[in-house]
């Protein structure tokens, strides 16, 4: 296996010498009348999008960056590249640009620096494209370009790169977004290999005449902020700019109350396939309803043992301060401190006032650190109370160690969080440092429609504190659920959907969205509902969908939904130490996985291997040495990592790193290409021997790639075909996979074993010049 730390740059060399373009479609266009000036003899190529390329001369260029600003006014985007070259050579390079770019799209600018004469850019018409690939293809040797067929091209003038110089180039163009209903798409196509690591800064500006609901990526993490009820701005996060894969962006646009939409991908093995409903809050209550977002009661528990002596007392009692002057006055709150004993700042919840708030702050002032953590008690006491009426009652519960007073035990702890909350109140969990019980933290928060942050050392407690409060602002829909009807009496919907992650929602705050996975049958049309407390007021909001306009193009949809279910059966393992205590080590007979878990890891083994979803328990899988078609070895070696990680270590920093990976996979909505994950060190590493393509995975197999299908059946392993790269046979195999959407496939370097037609096919990489 080959794993990496993460680097936030990287640079991309794509250069060839030819006479050729890329593929496409689209009458010709041009933003200028001139004709286009003859193509040098000694051009190079440069498309920004694609992993490198062999390059079959010397002199290159790298595309050492990309900024796309996009601009959507109702339906039309407009999209401004602006791509960053560097020449490290000594000679000048003549290069010419080629973008593939979605259907419909119109070139409106072409622009790079010292430019004299006007230059041009222009669609390829489809045949154009068609007889140049071939020729591009044939030349190179390279099939990297592949997984850009069935996009549309456009192919720029050429301009020149100086020696040891950079350039920067400027392409804009425009295109119509797809609408599906209420919910409109936009792509930026993009390498979906790991290979890739060009940053690319994208940022979206969306307008619109009718309220935006929610904005949502599932390819990459976002940042999103609302300036207006009708306009959202969107950026890829910035720890994601390397991240492979084509940028996708969703919008909603507002209806009475909630917006929905559904996005499908068939699959014949289910009877139907995965779906992925996507909800979003209105920009602002409709006219006219009396509702109003919630009132919080905010209850801070603060560990005050002595080992939260010095700094770390301090930044809590700012923290605790900070979340009680962030309520709006007519809230309510409470302060609980705890060491061996428990105490109350109030017997019950009290309104903020000026005056209450200077009377918790005096409180806060005389806390001081002493003796041990009795966190059963102090979480007892803070779901005791009934809650103030009408009131989303929250729990911020803060400690730095481990239950050393009063009952210790880890299940009767949790036990207090799942049995002992009458009033269902959300649990926000920080372990401060890393001497802390995490996966009780995590379960407890998890359980209660919460989540858990750990306040790693030299980290800020009232910088975390004050993050997850932020993000805690007018809650707008309480207590969700969702339920299915059938869409005509004759039809069960319980049965038509099924494995619905997650299974409990959790509330949903100001600019919070819905994003529920889960598994369908047959093709009829199901209406979910779902229910909650919206704006103080029970509704039910019902959306009806058809799973028609399934697609093998939404392939992160399966994957999302896999790489969920993976976390809550690696959950269920990491619990079984709280269930069963006293076992020796979960180890039935000398080298057998014990029965309890042994059907948790075969499934969890079976999904990663067939998604290519890979976490530190299953990393193994990826490793060249590792042998997938014997499967008794292999499920042993997961158990043996189980044992050792989940099972057996319940805190500090190798504990932690665990329950922030499971924490962020269960509540995964885009797509992790390269199998990012923290290790034990808390080190970001990724895994680059295992390569999600289109809705296949393939790992890196004795010099190969190999389709996940066959990779653990031996026998598959044999391929029934052999084909060479370049030939009429080859061709016809890339038409299928065009017309399935799946021709990335054919994009990987080296050799690959893909299943096609339904049998294993090697097709052989194209011979080194």
């Amino acid at each position: 296996m080959s794993t990496r730390k993460i680097s936030p740059l990287g640079f991309m060399t794509v250069l060839f010498t030819a006479h050729f373009l890329a593929p496409a479609g689209l009458p010709a266009q041009s933003i200028s009348s001139r004709p286009e000036p003859p193509v040098p003899s000694a051009s190079t190529l440069i498309v920004p999008q694609a992993r490198s390329f062999a390059v079959p001369r010397p002199g290159y260029a790298q595309v050492i960056g990309v900024e796309a600003g996009v601009q959507i006014v109702e339906q039309v985007a407009t999209t401004i590249l602006d791509i960053h070259l560097s020449n490290p050579g000594g000679s000048r390079l003549e290069a010419e640009l080629v973008v593939p770019v979605p259907d419909g799209a119109v070139v409106r600018g072409f622009s790079f620096q010292g430019a004299g004469s006007e230059p041009t850019a222009r669609i390829l018409p489809k045949e154009e494209a068609r007889r140049t690939y071939e020729a591009i293809v044939r030349q190179l040797r390279d099939p990297a370009i592949l997984e850009f067929l069935g996009y549309h091209w456009i192919r720029t003038s050429v301009f020149p790169v100086e020696p040891r110089g950079t350039q920067q180039v400027r392409l804009i163009y425009e295109h119509l977004l797809p609408a599906d209903g209420n919910r409109l798409d936009y792509i930026l196509p993009r390498s979906e290999s790991v290979e890739y690591n060009v940053p690319w800064r994208v940022s979206v500006k969306i307008k619109s005449s009718r309220p935006i609901s929610t904005a949502y990526s599932p390819s990459h993490k976002i940042d999103t902020v609302r300036l207006s009820p009708e306009e959202v701005s969107v950026r890829i996060a910035e720890d994601a700019v390397a991240e492979p894969g084509p940028f996708r962006l969703s919008y909603l646009l507002e209806e009475k109350g909630l917006a929905a939409s559904l996005l499908a991908y068939p699959d014949p093995r289910l009877g139907g396939g995965y779906f992925l409903l996507l909800a979003g809050l209105p920009a602002r209550p409709a006219a006219g309803f009396p509702g109003a977002p919630l009132k919080r009661e905010v209850t801070l528990v603060l560990d005050r043992s002595g080992s939260m002596s010095g700094e770390k007392i301090e930044q809590v009692r700012e923290a605790a301060l900070q979340v009680i002057g962030g309520l709006e006055n007519g809230e309510a709150f409470n302060v609980i401190v705890f060491n061996e004993t428990v105490e109350a700042f109030s017997p019950e919840p009290v309104i903020k006032t000026e005056e209450t708030y200077q009377k918790a702050r005096a409180y806060l002032k005389g806390v001081s650190p002493r003796s041990g953590t009795n966190i059963h008690d102090a979480l007892l006491e803070a779901l005791r109370p009934k809650p103030v009426a009408g009131m989303v009652p929250i729990v911020l519960f803060l400690t730095d160690g481990l239950p050393t007073v009063g009952q210790t035990s880890e299940a009767a702890i949790r036990d207090v969080a799942l049995k002992a909350n009458p009033y269902q109140r959300r649990i926000f969990t920080f372990g401060v440092g890393v001497d802390v019980n995490s996966p009780l933290l995590e379960r407890i928060a998890y359980e209660t429609r919460a989540t858990a942050t750990f306040v790693l050392p030299k980290e800020n407690v009232e910088v975390k504190v004050g993050q997850v409060f932020k993000k805690l602002s007018g809650p707008i829909l309480a207590d969700p659920r969702l339920e299915f009807a059938p869409s005509s009496p004759e039809v069960s919907s319980i049965t038509r959907i099924r494995e619905v992650i997650p299974p409990k929602l959790p509330d949903l705050f100001e600019g919070d969205q819905l994003v529920v996975l889960g598994q369908y049958a047959g093709e009829k049309p199901v209406t979910f509902i779902l229910r909650g407390n919206y704006l103080g007021q029970e509704r039910a909001f019902q959306f009806t969908f058809g799973f028609d306009k399934a697609t093998a193009r939404n392939a992160y949809v399966p994957r999302l939904w896999a790489s969920r279910k993976i976390a809550l059966l690696v959950d269920a393992i990491r619990q079984l130490r709280v269930e069963a205590p006293s076992s020796p080590g979960l180890v039935a007979a000398p080298g057998l996985p014990d029965p309890r878990i042994k059907e948790l890891i075969d499934e969890i083994v079976r999904l990663s291997t067939e998604f290519g979803i890979l976490t530190e328990y299953t990393s193994f899988l990826a490793l060249e040495g590792t042998d997938l078609t014997r499967k008794e070895a292999v499920v042993a070696e997961a158990h043996k990592n189980f044992k050792e990680r989940a099972v057996e270590c319940r805190s500090g920093l190798g504990s932690v790193n665990q329950d922030v990976n499971s924490q962020a996979q269960k509540a995964q909505s885009h797509l992790n290409v390269g199998n990012r994950y923290y290790d034990q060190n808390m080190n970001r590493v990724a895994i680059t021997t295992v390569q999600q393509v289109c809705d296949r995975a393939f790992y890196q197999k004795k010099g190969r790639w190999v389709d996940s299908r066959v990779v653990d059946k031996e026998k598959e392993l044999q391929p029934r075909k052999v084909i060479e790269f370049g030939s009429e046979e080859y061709r016809r195999l890339a038409e299928e996979l065009i017309a399935e959407g799946r021709q990335g496939c054919l994009a990987l370097r080296g050799d690959v074993l893909l299943v096609a037609g339904g049998e294993p096919v090697l097709v052989k990489a194209p011979a080194e010049k």
